[in-house]
């Protein structure tokens, strides 16, 4: 049960919310004064406060801000009378979770602080099956619970130890930049810093000045010595996207680079030492490209020490559900809606479509669903209308079922593919844990059933 604090100048206030707080089960502390809140508060922070907007010594809208810089995830409830629901409007556009105008109810209270506990709750929740599934801790942004996806992570944590470069192979938006990062993250150069660049769609010019950078001089308009990105990734990780694309001519240099671990920049004459780390990155099939003289084999080979490939979304279909209860989850607050899950039918529909775009597209549509939903579930109208159009195709002929059994099919899935984990499959369904249960009973999904 979070702890609660109350801060209020009105010792009424504070007594009325502690008692019906604490009869809820809440560990509920009264402060009077911004001040003495924020020194308890420094020591140990509370995950909920009901916030006055007018305290003797600040306005509550910048003690607001205060508890969000140091923990943004704190649920703060502003407390304001009827004349300056102006200030509450614009604490919740700073963050704050709701707010309660005086007089005020005492169910409202324990309405709003059930609403922040669970929300809490939830985050916890997602914390954990995020780290669960491999898309937490050390390999953050991640989302996957196939057997594809727990060998790349732990490919990762293998090669990241290991000062070695990597090739990184795979479509677009399959999460080359992503792994590429937490490899840096997992390395000993973790405290270094990552510097990226797309080699992709740029003059030999411009690649050549990003990367080695120029001297004072060296060219008209070079008025200062400008360092270059490889110089700058010092005792780091530098990621080049896109390899592939890189004129043959900087692919000689880049090759240099690698064999001598020092450049030249451009003008310069003084070789410059490099201690970095080579991170590689390419769309198209770069040991292929090297065998039809497209791509500089010896590059290629001092290039791929390590190569990880990252299958396509269509390759990982187990991962779409946690996919898009991520996405959904990640989209819900911003756009100001309350989705909270998919409907069986427009899952259907995502799980057969083949997904050229990988997990940025599948991430585009759930974006668009989301603010297009009205409610709390993407429908399959949510979704763009040539997918849609599958839905129609898959209409045509026998075999139509009842949205019962879809049902059951679809929780059937979800229980197989987490191993009948209900914790996970309930947060994934987006159902209390009860009442899946209650389904898995009425479905024969019971274990041993």
């Amino acid at each position: 049960m979070p702890r609660v604090a109350v801060v209020d100048d009105e010792l009424t206030v504070c007594a009325r919310l502690k008692r019906v707080l604490e009869k809820d089960g809440f560990e509920v502390e009264a402060f009077q004064s911004a001040r003495s809140f924020l020194e308890s508060f420094a020591r140990d922070p509370f995950p909920i406060v009901f916030l006055d907007v007018m305290l003797p010594d600040a306005n509550g809208i910048e003690v607001l801000a205060i508890i969000k810089k140091s923990q943004r995830d704190v649920e703060v409830i502003i407390i304001t009378g009827h004349g300056s629901i102006d200030s509450a409007i614009e604490a919740i556009r700073r963050g704050a979770y709701h707010y309660v105008t005086k007089p005020f109810k005492l169910e409202e209270i324990r309405s709003l602080a059930g609403g922040a506990r669970e929300k809490i709750g939830l985050r916890e929740e997602n914390r954990l099956l995020r780290e669960a599934l491999g898309g937490g801790g050390p390999l953050d942004g991640f989302i996957g619970n196939s057997g594809v996806m727990q060998e790349i992570f732990s490919m990762v944590r293998k090669v990241a130890v290991v000062n070695c470069n990597v090739l990184l192979q795979g479509e677009s938006g399959t999460g080359k930049e992503l792994v590429a990062r937490s490899i840096h993250r997992l390395s000993p150069r973790k405290d270094g810093p990552f510097v990226s660049f797309n080699c992709g769609g740029f003059t030999e010019e411009l690649i050549c000045n990003e990367l080695f950078g120029h001297e004072k001089g060296a060219f008209t308009g070079a008025t200062i010595t400008k360092i270059g990105l490889l110089e700058s990734g010092a005792g780091g990780t530098v990621f080049l996207d896109e390899i592939g694309e890189m004129p043959s001519s900087m692919q000689v240099r880049l090759l240099r680079v690698i064999q001598e671990r020092r450049i030249l920049r451009v003008g310069g004459t003084r070789p410059v030492e490099l201690d970095i780390r080579l991170i590689a990155a390419s769309n198209r099939d770069i040991k292929k490209a090297a065998s039809e003289g497209t791509f500089r084999e010896d590059l290629f080979y001092r290039l791929n020490v390590v190569t990880l490939y990252l299958p396509r979304l269509a390759e990982r279909k187990d991962d779409i559900p946690l996919l898009i209860s991520y996405f959904i989850e990640k989209y819900s607050r911003p756009f100001g809606k309350k989705v909270k899950r998919i409907s069986p039918q427009a899952l259907d529909i995502l799980l057969h479509y083949n997904f050229p775009g990988n997990i940025r597209e599948l991430e585009n549509i759930v974006q668009r669903a989301v603010a297009l939903a009205e409610g709390e579930m993407i429908r399959t109208e949510d979704l763009p209308s040539d997918l849609q159009k599958l839905e129609f195709s898959s209409l045509d002929g026998e075999g139509l079922l009842s949205l019962e059994e879809l049902e059951k099919q679809h929780i059937a899935r979800v229980l197989e593919k987490t191993d009948h984990n209900k914790v996970l499959s309930s947060k994934i369904l987006n159902l209390p844990r009860t009442t899946l249960w209650r389904k898995m009973r009425k479905y024969n999904l019971l274990k041993g059933d």
